[in-house]
């Protein structure tokens, strides 16, 4: 890794986005987007043990930014909040991590972008994947990141396809819809 994401978590920045640890301060703001009814189906929640990250109170929000905080300081993943830069709005989460698995994708990275509906267009996905490209191979030690679309989200898709991601047209682990840069 070029410097610890964990040690120092980094903020990144481009022309229409902030990507910055999230924290608590972001909590109503992202009630928000995980309250989104239209949104949520299109939150990866594969392998997060049953939640699907709708969260339709101050407190289940509260409790997943903790839950993000702690896996953070265990080294499990990290989450940044997505803030548009001209009107500091809070639009959403990313979450990226470094996979150790006995399959053919260890040491891959994972990716997961929830955004409110609203902001689930392509311009906005590919500036967050302008900045996961060139940061977070690095960042993560990984030479390949799988991030998940569902087949409903063409806007995103089309920013994957643009942005050099490919369906990787098989599961992974027991999940469709994968795709990979």
């Amino acid at each position: 890794m070029n410097n610890d994401v964990y040690k120092e978590c980094p903020k990144y920045k481009n022309k229409l986005i902030t990507l910055r640890k999230t924290s608590e301060d972001d909590l109503e703001e992202l009630l928000k987007c995980y309250s989104d009814e239209k949104a949520v189906p299109l939150f990866n929640s594969d392998n997060c043990h049953g939640d699907n990250f709708n969260y339709e109170t101050i407190e289940k929000m509260r409790q997943a930014i903790e839950f993000w905080e702690y896996s953070y300081e265990n080294r499990q993943f990290v989450r940044w909040t997505v803030i548009l830069n001209d009107t500091n709005e809070k639009i959403g989460t990313i979450e990226m991590f470094h996979r150790l698995a006995e399959d053919e994708f260890n040491h891959y990275g994972i990716l997961r972008i929830d955004l409110k509906s609203e902001y689930e267009i392509q311009n906005i996905i590919k500036n967050i994947l302008a900045i996961t490209n060139e940061f977070f191979y690095g960042a993560f030690d990984v030479k390949h990141i799988l991030t998940k679309a569902v087949p409903m989200t063409t806007e995103r898709i089309n920013a994957l396809m643009e942005m050099g991601y490919k369906s990787i047209n098989k599961k992974f682990i027991i999940y469709d819809d994968y795709y990979c840069r």
